[in-house]
């Protein structure tokens, strides 16, 4: 890393390219240039190009930030299970010279020229997970021992597995980013970015000050707005004082404009950039305390870069779906309708909200169903990010607001149906500082149309549909006394009407036979096998959560609440007779070689699933740090 960010000129391609959703008859790739390049895309079946239509989408962010969704529409269908290739082509405006884009490592063994890939529209095997933080482990780094990044695990997953076994997609199903817990040294990195790619920035709302001039280090949770409602939540930890409405306690770095969470983005996607920053603490942090975490927090950052080629190399490969989750945004998004009331209503938080909510659309919902972003809405997108601090700039993030179609489906067989639990949510009619659904009805009953009549489908719901009873207790526990946003208590019991709606529709006489339910968000890895009791045409569910894949549950309070939750709520208990699941028949699986009766894998890492002709789960298992297969097993009962 330079400590002269202009001592190397700057790469064309900053981060990229990511292959996105590829069709029978389509092909999308998302990247990031830093000049205003002509971008094309080659497709190559056995070195014959196929012929097809180069569709071209770009918007500019600064001077040097050009973010592009290509797209190429073939003439006739791919092939199905057969390796293909495709080749960037840039035309320089300026020079009028043509170049095919290369990187160093980026080819896999196998491979000769292009970009390898397979279109596998019948899923036989695919790979998923969430919450990916790159200072995880920060606390008590060990550079013997490294936390890993699952991002990494599954690129070492291509590399030793023949293409024709390559998984058909990698689904990432939330907090892809953190934009509520950054390091020091990533914020100083961000803000290294913003100043290298001309990013302008509008004034903070409420203060009329530059982040340019001030960034803020350590310090930003004391710009957000106070509430006596979040003093209410957190008295007991902050001695009486009022507390911003955002309640999390990792916010001393909160991303706050659109130039910063693109940068987050860029910085966790590539190597390119870092090779132009300086990680050495600014002299802005005079703090002995703060200086002290910050070389901690630089370690696990110097560590998370390292595999960054290996997460440039696999996203570039693998077919790649994404979904937004909390800290996508911020802790406790949406959580109940009076955090959305406060949040909405300052000019602060709802800027940073918006904020995050376009560097979402542009960094990953724009490539996850590209024809339902038609060009009058990116005009419009362009419009704002050219007057940002204008009318044009607020009004397009009310667009964002309003806009309810972040919800997708994928194709494939068994299909995949990848779900909104963010914006669709249920408020409480009763309590309006009770947790909201995770969707409401409209939005549940349109799941139900979605998928009658399938015989398997693969849900991604970013909270677990059916997570551990214990913490799901605890939640609700701290509901009663009016705190849920001490416990994030978001999930899909928590509130009578998302429940009932939900169990309802695994009873739908029309409902598929096999449900694939894919998720994350708790930090923690796990599988059960579900089934409705005393219903013989029961469907069978299979909930699998990966998470996260740099991140992890703190230890010894997992290993509590997994053993407790094996005491409390084993199949003979009384206590299941008091849950909305009472109805249900959950047998967890067990982690491969687990010797104490652990249910729950506290490990970084990546989900792995093979899928039997029927669109059947066959393995469920979690590749973990050093290449390590853990397997979730059946109990010998259950076999």
């Amino acid at each position: 890393m330079s400590h002269d960010m202009h001592a190397q000129p700057i790469a064309d391609i900053l981060a990229g390219p990511i292959l996105r959703q590829v069709e029978a008859q389509a092909l999308h790739l998302w990247c990031a240039t830093s000049r205003p390049l002509n971008l094309t895309v080659e497709v190559n079946d056995a070195g014959s190009v196929l012929p097809g239509n180069n569709q071209y989408q770009c918007l500019k962010l600064g001077e040097r930030l050009y973010i592009h969704l290509l797209s190429v529409q073939f003439k006739a269908p791919l092939a199905q299970e057969k390796t293909l290739s495709y080749q960037l082509h840039i035309m320089d405006p300026d020079h009028q010279t043509s170049s095919v884009w290369q990187a160093p490592k980026m080819a896999y063994q196998t491979q000769s020229n292009g970009i390898d890939f397979i279109w596998r529209p019948t899923i036989q095997s695919l790979l998923h997970g969430s919450c990916r933080k790159a200072h995880h482990g920060f606390k008590d780094f060990d550079p013997a021992a490294p936390v890993g990044d699952g991002l990494v695990e599954a690129d070492q997953h291509l590399a030793n597995t023949p293409i024709e076994q390559w998984p058909s997609l990698l689904m990432l199903s939330g907090d892809q980013i953190y934009a509520d817990d950054v390091a020091g040294p990533m914020l100083h990195a961000i803000r290294q970015c913003v100043a290298l790619l001309g990013i302008p920035e509008a004034a903070i709302p409420d203060t009329g000050e530059q982040l340019s001039e001030t960034p803020y280090y350590y310090c930003r949770e004391q710009l957000l707005p106070h509430t006596e409602t979040s003093d209410d939540v957190k008295q007991q930890f902050f001695k009486g004082k009022k507390k911003p409405v955002f309640t999390t306690d990792t916010a001393h770095n909160h991303l706050i404009s659109l130039a910063e969470v693109v940068c987050m983005y860029l910085l966790v996607w590539s190597p390119t950039l870092w090779r132009h920053l300086d990680l050495s603490c600014p002299a802005s942090i005079t703090d002995e305390t703060q200086k002290a975490r910050y070389e901690q927090e630089r370690l696990a950052i110097e560590e998370f870069i390292k595999g960054l080629p290996n997460v440039q190399r696999v996203l570039a490969h693998i077919p790649t779906a994404m979904m937004f989750d909390d800290h996508d945004v911020t802790d406790d998004w949406n959580l109940t309708a009076e955090w959305e009331q406060t949040a909405y209503e300052t000019p602060l938080s709802k800027c940073i909200i918006g904020n995050a909510l376009f560097g979402y659309f542009l960094c990953q919902g724009w490539g996850n169903n590209p024809k339902q972003f038609d060009q009058p809405l990116l005009e419009r997108a362009q419009r704002a990010i050219t007057h940002n601090g204008e009318a044009a700039y607020d009004d397009f993030i009310e667009e964002l607001f309003a806009y309810d179609q972040w919800h997708y489906q994928w194709q494939t067989n068994p299909k995949l149906v990848v779900l909104d639990t963010r914006t669709h949510r249920w408020r409480s009619e009763q309590d309006f500082g009770s947790p909201s659904g995770l969707m409401d009805w409209e939005a549940i009953t349109d799941l139900q149309h979605e998928i009658r009549d399938l015989d398997a489908v693969i849900l991604v719901s970013p909270a677990p549909m059916f997570g551990v009873k214990l913490i799901e207790s605890i939640q609700k526990v701290f509901t009663w006394f009016g705190k849920p946003l001490m416990v994030d208590a978001e999930n899909w019991m928590a509130h009578p009407g998302s429940a009932y709606a939900l169990l309802n529709l695994f009873t739908h006489p029309k409902t598929p036979t096999n449900f694939t339910i894919l998720s994350g968000d708790v930090h923690y890895s796990f599988s059960y096998d579900v089934k409705l009791r005393g219903i013989k045409s029961s469907p069978t569910i299979w909930q699998i959560t990966s998470s996260g894949l740099r991140n992890a549950f703190p230890d010894t309070l997992l290993e509590w609440f997994d053993r407790l939750n094996r005491w409390l709520y084993a199949p003979w208990s009384p206590l299941n007779i008091f849950t909305k699941r009472r109805a249900l028949r959950i047998a967890p699986r067990k982690p491969e070689h687990a010797s104490k009766g652990e249910r729950l894998l506290n490990h970084s890492g990546i989900g792995y699933v093979t899928f039997n002709s029927e669109g059947q789960p066959e393995e469920i298992a979690q590749l973990c740090n050093h290449h390590q297969k853990v397997r979730f097993l059946k109990d010998k009962k259950e076999r």
